[in-house]
């Protein structure tokens, strides 16, 4: 079962009949993790694929800790890497990640959410030109610049949020690992002085370490002392009781975590409804359907493929043998596919409901961001239902096995006559 592991397996598409193969005869299997370029071995993994064994694990973090060998399959390369993102709140089990969750908690209501919406809505607006573009960099501004607004971030510097989101959620793609296209004599003072802490970054290196992100680190401690506009949401954090680590890496969560869904979920929205053209024309025709069109791209392409967990103890999934300190890595994908809760699941179904698709998690770690990324994924397809949209070239995935994403998606757009554009809002 290696090829479920290998990020090389992804590099064409999810390997779907191969999930459903495994849901099938062996819906919790182990996984080896062999060497790739210059990621050492690891141990192995517990690979889980039915629907209800995934929500089993999500929801008993006293069984299967986020916290003991944090969420990623590849484990941290030395103990202070693992105790650093041991503090970060998707690497905790309650209570201490209820507490950092309240902390966070205001940013992401449903009434905050609703007041951002209008201002999302204009920048989704603005987003389209006619003619050909690659939609994933035309896409990404949107999670970008409404990261940027919740959190303070000047206009001049939200690139390096694009650019160390690009860094994590693409490092085991060679187009990604060391990017930066932030223009550096636009940046401001803070942005330039964090940029100069950026470290020489070489294969091999784990992203997700303190030493590979100094640069963003810097920048964050820089941004909580110095807020541009008044009090911003990392200001608020840093004074509201977080240690150090803590809030470099909540700054963490938000400029990847808060990026990364979106990245992969727009692009990879579009290119399933221009695969799927009669529902295309269906959503065209009825745009009372956008919310359960939205759900079931969100099913149909997750943004995220798998999370890992760590048993406490020993004990026993789906009849296999499970020992303490064993990885288990539920996949979200195979789960969004399983025949016992999705009838016809291979379909893409516009209207499906109900849809209890993973995508966002499950349990207490059941995603914090999913309103605002539902109100970003709106605002985005309901203006692209005012353009017709056709591919202009061959989409480019992303070479991750965490990561469902696009590298590149060509498309060539035309804006609808005004008479045909009633039916889009």
């Amino acid at each position: 079962m290696v090829e479920i592991f290998m990020p090389s397996t992804y590099e064409t598409c999810v390997p779907y009949d191969l999930f459903a193969r495994l849901r099938e005869e062996s819906p919790v299997c182990w996984v080896p993790e062999p060497p790739v370029g210059p990621w050492r071995e690891g141990p192995g993994y517990w690979a889980v694929f039915r629907h209800a064994d995934v929500k089993h694990v999500l929801r008993t973090p006293e069984d299967f800790s986020s916290h003991l060998g944090a969420t990623q399959i590849r484990d941290p390369d030395t103990p202070a890497d693992l105790r650093f993102v041991q503090m970060q709140m998707l690497n905790m089990d309650p209570p201490g990640h209820s507490r950092l969750r309240r902390i966070v908690a205001a940013a992401f209501t449903p009434r905050a959410v609703r007041a951002l919406e209008r201002t999302i809505e204009e920048r989704a607006a603005a987003l389209f030109a006619e003619g050909e573009c690659d939609f994933v960099e035309v896409a990404a501004d949107l999670p970008v610049w409404t990261l940027a607004h919740v959190m303070g971030v000047p206009a001049r510097d939200r690139r390096l949020l694009y650019d160390w989101a690009s860094r994590v959620i693409g490092y085991q793609d060679d187009d990604y690992v060391g990017l930066s296209t932030a223009d550096v004599a636009a940046l401001t003072p803070m942005g330039r002085s964090a940029l100069a802490a950026r470290p020489e970054l070489r294969p091999g290196v784990n992203p997700r370490s303190r030493a590979a992100l100094a640069d963003m680190f810097a920048y964050a401690h820089a941004l909580a002392e110095n807020p541009v506009d008044g009090e911003s949401v990392m200001s608020a954090m840093r004074k509201g009781g977080l240690t150090e680590a803590e809030f470099e890496n909540m700054f963490f969560l938000f400029a990847v975590a808060g990026n990364e869904t979106l990245r992969n979920g727009i692009p990879g929205g579009l290119l399933t409804l221009l695969r799927h053209p009669a529902e295309f024309a269906r959503l065209r025709a009825d745009p009372s359907l956008l919310d359960s069109a939205i759900e079931e791209m969100l099913r149909f392409w997750p943004p995220v493929m798998h999370f890992r967990r760590t048993a406490t103890r020993d004990l026993t999934l789906a009849g296999r043998s499970v020992r303490a300190g064993d990885k288990v890595v539920v996949y979200h994908a195979s789960a969004n596919r399983d025949p016992s809760v999705f009838p016809e699941p291979d379909r893409f179904d516009i209207a499906r409901t109900p849809n209890d698709h993973v995508s966002f998690g499950f349990g207490p770690h059941f995603c914090l961001g999913a309103h605002l990324a539902r109100a970003q994924l709106r605002a985005v397809f309901r203006e692209l239902l005012r353009w017709e949209v056709e591919l202009a070239g061959t989409p480019r995935r992303l070479t991750s096995n965490f990561q469902n994403g696009l590298k590149h998606l060509p498309v060539r757009l035309r804006r609808l006559p005004h008479r045909n554009r009633a039916s889009a809002g």
